[in-house]
């Protein structure tokens, strides 16, 4: 039997809830969905709005956050979705239409085909789609002259599905929903695994967790979801991957400090830095977190330090989202030392006291998150890459100076791309004879299903894409 499909009245609060949960971890929108939903029309056209806003430059997070609060959970669920199947509905409307339409129909054009075109995963039947769609053009001044063309492409689209979707397979931009330079890109750099990396950024992405075990075990963690009737199953060494996405304020444990929101291969930097490192006799350890902004590596460094004592700089060049670190250790009741300076710039900032191990999760690409963050991979240019690696070079330059002799800098990114993992790390080493790389991940390249990547003895389930190098310093 074929599930029945939402009320067209208001959102897939569903999907809504997962979605707004997971994208924006410290959210409570999920929670907020009025009783007396919105009609569809007028999330379609602030879903068309946001798609308009990804396509000008605007960040997917940025034009959600613009979205009024009270048709924000629905906006999101369809928007993530048109995101994450624009490639396809653009071919599809270059099928429908010898011209491109103006901006804010075509908007809304692709963004009613990007949800109905597959139609086991669309979020309402395509006839509502449709209909609403035509609805929304209608009522908006900016698409007021074009609902009749929007509503023949879309008919014409219901009789003619089947042979419009297979005109379009053979555009690898509509079969990978990526832009072709990132399809190419991904070829060259990992020819045997590629596809797997594409369908993995489609996928849905889980909600993930990482216990605070100065607090509570894993399994004691897992035990009081099962009380709130949750389910989740235990990650990587620390984390717990929900079975459903919810709203954090909803899990259990939140506000006492529990658990933060964390992907599972992010949850490898604090071991990867600190498992096995001791600060010399008679003083805490001396640890860097550069780009630290939200703080989630920082609270979980102090968190894996345990017993030891540590004293960590959290470093953000950002002031507003420095506030964010701030925030992040309360919650926590953790304590760090939060700096807002250009961590390329240590004669700004340094104290002269060389760091026992320096974590720099450098700025890229984000190539490997965009399963949580779908408008990445249109807001990208190939250009960007080069631009990222000198960046990353640069603050790689600046820091490695101050780790201590037979300190550790642990170097990570969130990106699938060679040339913000391994050829970084080749160059760096080729330049710095004083540098030793340690055992490392490496390309840690985005999977789906659970346990479907894993380190010896540390399952991830589906995790992020995230390239880890850790570095150590010769003494002498």
């Amino acid at each position: 039997m074929k599930p029945r499909r939402p009320d067209p009245r208001g959102p897939a609060v569903t999907i809504a809830s997962k979605l707004a949960s997971s994208s924006h971890p410290s959210s409570s929108s999920a929670e907020q969905v009025p009783h007396e939903q919105p009609p569809l029309w007028r999330q379609l056209q602030q879903c068309a709005a946001v798609l308009a806003a990804v396509r000008a430059g605007t960040s997917g997070a940025a034009a959600f956050d613009a979205v009024d609060p009270a048709l924000r959970p629905g906006v999101m669920a369809l928007g993530f979705h048109v995101l994450r199947w624009l490639g396809r509905a653009e071919a599809l409307r270059r099928q429908l239409a010898r011209r491109t339409p103006p901006p804010a129909a075509d908007a809304l054009l692709c963004s009613a085909l990007a949800l109905a075109w597959q139609p086991e995963l669309a979020p309402y039947e395509a006839f509502t789609l449709v209909d609403q769609t035509v609805e929304a053009a209608k009522r908006d001044s900016s698409t007021r002259a074009q609902a009749s063309f929007i509503n023949a492409c879309l008919r014409r689209f219901l009789r003619e599905r089947d042979e419009l979707v297979a005109a379009t397979e053979r555009e690898p931009v509509a079969l990978w929903n990526h832009p072709r330079w990132w399809i190419e890109r991904l070829k060259r750099d990992h020819p045997r695994t590629w596809q797997k990396v594409l369908e993995a950024d489609n996928a849905h992405a889980p909600m993930t967790l990482r216990v605070n075990q100065h607090r509570l075990g894993v399994g004691e963690y897992l035990h009081a979801l099962q009380l709130a009737g949750m389910q989740g199953h235990a990650v990587a060494e620390s984390g717990v991957e929900l079975q459903q996405a919810r709203p954090v304020r909803q899990l259990p444990g939140f506000d006492a400090g529990d658990f933060s929101v964390q992907d599972a291969a992010a949850q490898l930097a604090a071991p990867l830095l600190l498992d096995g490192l001791a600060a010399p006799e008679g003083r805490p350890l001396r640890v860097l977190d550069a780009c630290a902004a939200p703080g989630g590596k920082t609270a979980h460094l102090l968190e894996r330090a345990g017993s030891q004592p540590i004293e960590v700089t959290a470093l953000e060049v950002d002031a507003q989202r420095s506030q964010r670190i701030d925030e992040t250790l309360a919650r926590l009741q953790l304590i760090a030392k939060v700096v807002v300076a250009d961590a390329s710039l240590p004669e700004q900032w340094w104290d002269r006291e060389p760091y026992d191990a320096i974590l720099l999760d450098a700025p890229c690409t984000a190539s490997g998150i965009v399963r949580r963050h779908p408008d990445v991979r249109w807001l990208r240019r190939e250009s960007d890459i080069e631009q990222l690696a000198v960046q990353q070079a640069t603050l790689l330059a600046a820091l490695w100076p101050l780790v201590a002799p037979g300190g550790r800098l642990l170097y990570c990114t969130c990106s699938v791309f060679r040339d913000e993992g391994v050829h970084q790390i080749d160059a760096f080493l080729a330049h710095n004879t004083d540098a030793r790389l340690l055992p490392s991940p490496g390309h840690l390249l985005p999977q789906s299903g659970r346990n479907a990547h894993a380190l010896p003895d540390n399952p991830l389930g589906a995790h992020d894409g995230f390239f880890y190098a850790l570095l150590e310093k010769h003494p002498g």
